[in-house]
Formats: C-alpha cells, structure tokens, sequence
C-alpha cells in the first residue's frame, strides 16, 4: 500500500511566507528557505511553494526564494505561481524545483498542461484547483488568481480535464475551508478522488489530528497538505504521522 504523505504549504508573497483564512487578511509567517529548513528537520515528505500573487500582478514567479528554499532541503520541492510557459517551468525545475504547480494559466491555456506534461513528463506537472462551493449544492466552481476571480469552470469537469491533458497530480484546495480549522471538506474530496485516477492533495480547511484522518480515509485523499497548524507550531509533522498511524493509516 502507497504510504500517504504530509506536505506543509509555504504560500509566499513580498518574498515572505503568508497565511490567511479563506484566502484574506494575510499575515506574514516568516522566512521562507528557514520555514524550509525546519520542515525538512520535521520529517516533510514534500514542500510546496505558492507565489501567491505572481499571476495576479502579472509577473514571474520567485525563482531566487526557490533557488535559496532548494539550497536548505533534500525533500521534494512543488513551486507554483506566475507560471506561463514551459519555459517557466523549465527555469523553476532548473532553480531545484521537483515539480510545478500551474493554476490561472492552465485554466486560460490549458494546452499549457499538454505541453508540459509531454516536454517535462506528468510526474513533474501539478494542477492546482481552487473552489468554492455553490451555495446548497454538491458542486464547486474553480477560481483563479489567488481565489479572487471565479471562472465558468466545474471543478470535476476541470479535474477530468486536466488528468486527460497529462497533469501527474490535483492540489485541491476548499476555499471555503482554507485558514478556518474547521475540517476539510470531506464531500468534496471523496466526490472528486473518485472522479480521477491520479493523486489527489488535500488542502485547506485543517484543525486537528482527525482532521487530516479523515481527509485520507473517507476523503480518499493521496496527501494532505497544511499550513496555519504547522507555522504556529499548534501541531508538529512527528506528532500528525504517530495519530495516523494509530489510526492504521500508511505514513513514512
């Protein structure tokens, strides 16, 4: 059985480490590359890296934050933000990146997805998939732009999408959950981890040991990642694998 990971989110802007709720009120959390470097102390099975603003400001994503961020870790690397290209993707995978995240592109040019996945291969093309639910309803719609603009898109019809146009894994992320500590949305996960045959990232949403339990087990989630929990020290990376694996579930 593939072991399930823990991923902390660094989401970065003004080159510093940010965290929010429901993508608002960012609040400055430090140091990126000494975030990095604590986590990988911590026993990270993977960092992911946002340029939370790149897209948004129209503007390249930080490859000096990820060059110095690679520097201080020997964990896989995710980096995303203000990608446009393949030949973005190629510059952060040379700045000691493992993988891409693309978000806002992929929706306006989703051939960008295709292309990357047959220069790069699938394994090092992530899509991350932002949404909110409609309200009453069991179906989201995906934002873009740092959760600031919503699209016509159906999130499962998007995650489908994107699993044919050879993205490796979805980084999803409950804007309704983000920053709150309140859970993640379990309906959401279960409903599009079956939709796709590719990992799925849980993000967004979590408040205590069960709550990431639950995101794996019934949710059916390949990873979970965090943030708020793990920047404030509320909760450390050993103390998140010893419940899980209480709860029989496979941790490195």
């Amino acid at each position: 059985m593939l072991t399930k990971r823990i991923i902390p989110c660094l989401d970065v802007k003004g080159g510093k480490v940010v965290k929010g709720v429901q993508f608002e009120g960012l609040v400055d959390m430090g140091d990126p590359a000494a975030q990095a470097r604590f986590y990988n102390q911590e026993g990270a099975d993977e960092l992911v890296i946002l340029d939370i603003t790149a897209s948004r400001e129209e503007r390249k994503s930080i490859i000096g934050v990820v060059e110095s961020v690679a520097d201080s870790v020997f964990i896989p690397l995710t980096v995303g933000g203000g990608i446009s290209t393949d030949d973005d993707i190629r510059a952060l995978l040379n700045a000691g990146a493992d993988r891409v995240s693309v978000n806002t592109r992929a929706v306006q040019n989703p051939a960008l997805i295709t292309k990357a996945a047959d220069r790069f291969g699938s394994q090092c093309v992530v899509v991350a998939i932002d949404v909110k639910r409609r309200e009453g309803r069991p179906q989201w719609d995906v934002y873009i732009y740092g959760g600031k603009e919503r699209t016509a898109l159906d999130a499962l019809a998007w995650a489908e999408e994107v699993e044919r146009r050879g993205a490796g894994e979805i980084l999803l992320t409950s804007m309704d959950r983000d920053g709150t500590q309140e859970g993640y949305d379990l309906e959401l996960l279960h409903v599009l981890t079956n939709q796709v045959n590719i990992p799925v990232i849980a993000s967004g949403g979590a408040g205590k040991l069960q709550d990431f339990a639950d995101a794996l087990s019934i949710g059916g989630a390949d990873a979970i990642l965090a943030a708020s929990l793990f920047h404030t020290r509320a909760m450390t990376i050993a103390q998140l694998k010893q419940f899980l694996r209480e709860k029989g579930v496979p941790v490195r």
